[in-house]
């Protein structure tokens, strides 16, 4: 049986923050502000695989009210996340991913990324796409925010 999830998040740009993508520091002027490290994608590709297994969303599991998930790296949510699918009797074949953000340009950093990711998630770098998109300037998506979209397919063991 295979199981489809798909995952959202965006946060707002702000000074004062580091930006952190796909487990990477990205060098940029801002940051996004959130209660964890505020990684969209590694959300939004938490909320896909959760969405899979059929076990809620971030949220739930990591909560923005608990003192403990403060600053906590998008990267250790994705291990437990990949703990949690793998408990329901999941197996990961595939995400695909996209970022929407006008800057910064994330091409030089997209193969460590992906290696971040697949490392936390304990899967081959061959089974994660990213792609990456700007706003084209229309609307707040892309240059006061970042967002990301993913959909995961799980198997049952």
């Amino acid at each position: 049986m295979f199981r489809v999830g798909i995952g959202y998040d965006i946060h707002r740009l702000v000074s004062g923050r580091r930006l952190v993508l796909g487990g990477m520091n990205i060098p940029f002027k801002k940051g996004l502000l959130a209660h964890s490290d505020g990684d969209v994608l590694a959300h939004a590709i938490g909320d896909a695989l959760l969405g899979a297994a059929g076990l809620g969303d971030i949220g739930i599991h990591f909560p923005d009210t608990n003192k403990r998930f403060k600053d906590i790296s998008s990267l250790r949510i994705l291990s437990d996340i990949h703990k949690k699918v793998s408990r329901a009797g999941f197996r990961i074949q595939n995400v695909d991913s996209v970022l929407i953000a006008d800057r910064p340009k994330i091409s030089a950093y997209r193969a460590a990324m992906i290696d971040n990711l697949s490392a936390a998630l304990h899967v081959a770098a061959s089974a994660l796409n990213l792609k990456a998109t700007t706003s084209e300037g229309v609307g707040e998506v892309g240059s006061k925010s970042i967002a990301s979209y993913a959909v995961a397919l799980l198997k049952k063991r």
